[in-house]
C-alpha cells in the first residue's frame, strides 16, 4: 500500500494571475503583490545543502482552523513551507529530494485540484502553471495524482526529514497536519531513519537574504504610516478600540493581510499589563497610551511600540521615565552586533536598566546590593526580555544560543512599568545586524519626546 496523502477540506487560496488592467502579477484573495521567485529558489538551495545524502524532506501546509460550525479562521500558511516555495494556499505539499535517482523529481510541489464548484464558492485556486511561476518548481502535481509517485520517492530514499513545530518557548495541544503526516510515515516506513527539518530552518531563517530584509522593511514602513495616522487621531476621550481601528485601516489600505500579532492598545494602568489586548478603555486626559503593533505584509512581520501622551504633552515625570526607556533602547541597540549572544546581551541591557531605575528613584542601591542573581532588582519594573528574532513570525524561529550574525533582524524593546503610578512606557524598533553596525529599520519613525509632542500639537490645530 502506498503512502496516504493528507486529507484536506479547504478554503483560502493564494495564486498569481495577470489582471487586464495592468501588467503586474497580483495574488488574488491575499492582498500583497507577487514575491520574487528567486527568493524561494535561494531558500531551497540553502536547505538542501544541509540535508544528509539520499534523504527526502516533506512539508505540509497548515490546517484550516475551525472558527464555528461552518467557518474557518483566516488561513495562515505554515512558515517553513512558505519560506521554501511561497505557496500561500491550503492543501499543499512540498517535497525536496536532491539526490533523487528518478529524473525530474528533485523538487516536487503538490497542490489541490480545483473545480467549478470551488471556483464559484471559494474563488480561484492555483493552476499548475501559476504554482510553478510562484515557486520556481518545475514539477507540479495535483493531490489526486501524487500518491504513487510520492510512495516511490520515499522508498528510494534512506531517510525522511519531518517538519515539526520546535518552538522552545511554546508547547501546543493542537496537532498540526505535519504531525499527523509524520505519524503516518512512521507507521508505513518504520525502517526509514527520521530527521528534523526544524534545526535547518532555524539556522537558515535567522539570517535574512536581501529580499527578506526588503520585505521586512516594507512591513516596517507600513507600520510607520499607521503610527503617524494615530498621532493625528489620539486625543482625550477616544477609545482604545478606535485607535486599533485606525491602525488596521492603514494596514489594509497598504495591502497587508492583517496584524502580525494581536495589537496592544493600552492607556493608563492597562499599559502595565504586558499582553493587554482587550483594547476597550477610554483614553483619558493625562494618560500615556502604550501601543504595540505591527503589520504583516506577505507573511513578513514588523513589530513597533510607541508610548504617547493622550493630551499631546508629557508630564515631567512621564517625560523622565520615557527618556530613561529611550536611553536604554539606544544603548541596547548599539549592542546588536555580530558575535554577541542573547544571554550576554540581556545581562548588559539589565545593567543599563538598573542604572536608569536608580536614576528614577524606583530602586535603591540597597535593593541592588541585596538582589538575588536569579531575581535582579530591575526586574520589578522591567520583567521581560529586550529582543527577539523577527521575520516570517513576529517571534521568529531561532537557535537561541547562536552568536549574532550579519543579516539577523531583532526587535529592541525595553520598557518600564510602574503600576503604582498607573504608568507603563515601552519603546520598540526593529534592528538589522550588519558587519558595519546595527541599522534601525524604524529610524524614520518619530520617537523623541519633542518629535511626538510637536506632531501631536500640530495635528490638534
Amino acid at each position: 500500500m502506498g503512502v496516504v496523502l493528507p486529507t484536506f477540506t479547504g478554503i483560502k487560496p493564494v495564486c498569481y494571475s495577470t489582471h487586464s488592467c495592468c501588467d503586474t502579477l497580483f495574488v488574488p484573495k491575499m492582498k500583497y503583490t507577487a514575491l520574487p521567485t528567486e527568493l524561494f529558489q535561494l531558500n531551497r538551495k540553502r536547505f538542501v545543502r544541509e540535508m544528509k545524502p539520499n534523504t527526502i524532506a516533506v512539508f505540509n501546509s497548515n490546517d484550516q482552523m475551525p472558527r464555528s460550525g461552518d467557518q474557518f479562521f483566516p488561513f495562515r500558511q505554515n512558515t517553513g513551507l512558505f519560506y521554501l516555495c511561497g505557496i500561500d494556499q491550503e492543501e499543499s505539499m512540498l517535497v525536496l529530494y536532491p539526490d533523487c535517482q528518478r529524473e525530474g523529481f528533485k523538487e516536487l510541489l503538490i497542490i489541490k485540484r480545483t473545480n467549478e464548484h470551488i471556483a464559484v464558492w471559494e474563488g480561484h485556486k492555483y493552476t499548475k502553471a501559476e504554482a510553478k511561476a510562484t515557486s520556481g518548481i518545475e514539477r507540479v502535481l495535483f493531490l489526486d495524482e501524487a500518491e504513487v509517485i510520492l510512495h516511490e520517492l520515499l522508498l528510494l530514499s534512506e531517510g525522511i526529514y519531518l517538519n515539526l513545530n520546535e518552538n522552545d518557548r511554546f508547547i501546543t495541544p493542537v496537532e498540526s497536519r505535519d504531525v499527523r503526516y509524520a505519524r503516518t510515515l512512521q507507521q508505513r516506513y518504520p525502517a526509514h531513519q527520521l530527521h528534523r527539518s526544524a534545526p535547518i530552518l532555524k539556522k537558515l531563517q535567522m539570517v535574512k537574504s536581501q529580499h527578506e530584509v526588503d520585505l521586512i522593511q516594507h512591513s516596517v514602513d507600513i507600520t510607520g504610516k499607521a503610527f503617524r495616522r494615530v498621532l493625528d487621531f489620539v486625543k482625550p476621550g477616544v477609545w482604545e478600540y478606535e485607535v486599533e481601528a485606525e491602525i488596521i485601516h492603514e494596514f489594509i489600505r497598504n495591502r497587508c493581510t492583517d496584524h502580525a500579532y494581536s495589537p496592544i492598545i493600552a492607556s493608563g494602568k492597562s499599559a502595565c499589563v504586558l499582553h493587554y489586548t482587550e483594547n476597550n478603555r477610554q483614553c483619558m486626559d493625562g494618560d500615556v497610551l502604550l501601543m504595540d503593533f505591527g503589520s504583516e505584509y506577505a507573511n513578513y512581520a514588523a513589530d513597533l511600540t510607541r508610548s504617547i501622551p493622550v493630551n499631546g504633552q508629557f508630564t515631567p515625570r512621564q517625560k523622565a521615565v520615557y527618556n530613561a526607556v529611550l536611553q536604554v533602547l539606544q544603548e541596547a541597540r548599539a549592542m546588536l552586533v555580530p558575535g554577541n549572544t542573547l544571554d550576554e546581551y540581556q545581562k548588559e541591557v539589565g545593567k543599563v536598566m538598573e542604572s536608569a531605575l536608580l536614576g528614577l528613584g524606583l530602586i535603591s542601591k540597597e535593593d541592588v546590593a541585596q538582589q538575588d542573581k536569579d531575581k535582579m532588582a530591575y526586574k520589578k519594573y522591567f520583567m521581560h526580555g529586550t529582543s527577539h528574532h523577527l521575520g516570517l513570525d513576529v517571534h521568529d524561529v531561532c537557535l537561541r544560543y547562536e552568536p549574532f550574525r550579519a543579516g539577523m533582524v531583532f526587535t529592541c524593546e525595553p520598557g518600564i512599568y510602574i503600576p503604582e503610578e498607573q504608568l507603563g512606557i515601552r519603546l520598540e524598533n526593529n534592528i538589522l545586524i550588519t558587519d558595519h553596525g546595527p541599522i534601525d529599520l524604524f529610524a524614520q519613525i518619530p520617537i523623541e519626546v519633542e518629535e511626538i509632542e510637536t506632531l501631536m500639537h500640530e495635528n490638534a490645530y
